[in-house]
């Protein structure tokens, strides 16, 4: 224990002695933490839209004005043709074409039907799916206000009605930063915590002090301890910063237990140290650590169900992020701050993730080779 002390102390005045390290630790996630949850939104707004009236009617006229009250679109073009429209698509100044035919409002009040024709710009594939749908439900809703104008209804319906009323759990008004700030506090963990470590043992092998190290008679295991405290500290510290500045900026407190929360935390970020301490036992330089860890990330991100839903995932994803500790982080961010879930629900988690520190960690211990 007196060895491990003394390597906690050269360690951690090791990081504080670099303040380029101190900046990287506390600085850029808060500045991150702060912008990606007002950048990253789900809702798409804007939507760029081009009408060609070939009616010029009352009723055309109320739903344009209909589709641009909704708040989702952005009137770019009103033209007299469907040429002149899609030119403001091939300029990529319009995301959609609506166009009303001759006869539009005839149509509808004599023979009670009439085909609106759409075109979408299906470059941005997102934008041209949620756009060509926002369009149709308020189209649907027009369509139903004029039927109630319409049409007389008898005093009791000849037809039974089945009214939905839907209810949100956990999240009732849809906001989306409720969703995502969980996801992103995960990610800056793992971020921090898993490049910091892969650097460590790198960074003593380029600057030569692990030869120094080598030669003295530290076990592998007291080494690898000291390497893993300090960064394990550090990025509890970022992750409570983190909880903060959700509560007082997102106004988002965990329903939860915080003890669950950091129970959970402190298995999870022995996953993802002993993974970053596993890849600077493979590298000689920090350069090789970065790219090794960088092409890790990437893949713990994408599939870690964050921007994506892992059950809309083909099979074969979801095979791999059974192997992915940033899945199971995400989750249980979820679960505790949203659903307000326990410990016996997180233990299928907490089993996957300890099993992964276990592994990682071992494969650590063993992989770093002491030289004389």
């Amino acid at each position: 224990m007196r060895t491990l002390r003394f390597l906690l102390q050269k360690e951690f005045r090791q990081i504080f002695r670099n303040r380029a390290i101190v900046t990287l630790i506390f600085v850029m996630p808060v500045m991150q933490f702060l912008v990606m949850p007002l950048a990253a939104d789900y809702e798409v707004r804007n939507i760029n839209l081009a009408v060609v009236d070939n009616d010029h009617s009352p009723y055309s006229q109320k739903l344009i004005s209909k589709v641009i009250a909704s708040g989702y679109f952005k009137l770019t073009g009103y033209n007299d043709s469907y040429k002149d429209a899609f030119k403001l698509i091939e300029a990529d100044k319009a995301d959609l074409i609506l166009e009303i035919p001759r006869g539009f409002e005839r149509n509808l009040i004599r023979e009670d039907k009439q085909k609106l024709f759409l075109a979408v710009n299906a470059i941005n594939g997102t934008k041209a799916n949620l756009g060509g749908a926002y369009l149709g439900s308020i189209i649907g809703d027009f369509n139903a206000d004029i039927r109630m104008q319409l049409v007389q209804q008898p005093r009791f319906s000849q037809f039974p009605v089945i009214e939905i009323v839907t209810s949100n759990w956990f999240n009732p008004v849809l906001n989306y930063k409720v969703f995502i700030v969980p996801g992103i506090l995960a990610i800056l963990v793992t971020m921090i915590g898993g490049f910091l470590a892969a650097l460590n043992i790198v960074k003593e092998k380029e600057i030569g002090t692990i030869e120094q190290i080598n030669v003295t008679p530290i076990k592998k295991h007291i080494f690898i301890l000291g390497k893993l405290i300090p960064f394990w500290v550090l990025a509890n510290i970022v992750f409570t910063i983190g909880l903060i500045l959700a509560r007082l900026i997102y106004g988002i407190v965990p329903i939860g237990s915080l003890l669950v929360l950091y129970i959970f935390i402190a298995i999870y970020l022995l996953t993802v140290l002993g993974f970053g301490l596993l890849v600077s036992t493979f590298c000689d330089t920090q350069q090789q650590a970065m790219f090794i860890m960088f092409f890790f990330m990437m893949i713990f991100i994408l599939l870690g169900g964050l921007f994506t839903s892992i059950d809309s995932m083909p099979d074969w994803a979801k095979l791999i992020t059974r192997f992915n500790p940033v899945r199971y982080m995400i989750e249980v961010m979820r679960m505790v701050i949203l659903k307000g879930s326990g410990f016996r629900d997180i233990l299928p988690h907490l089993a996957a993730v300890s099993a992964m520190a276990v592994f990682l960690n071992g494969w650590a211990v063993l992989n770093y080779k002491k030289t004389n």
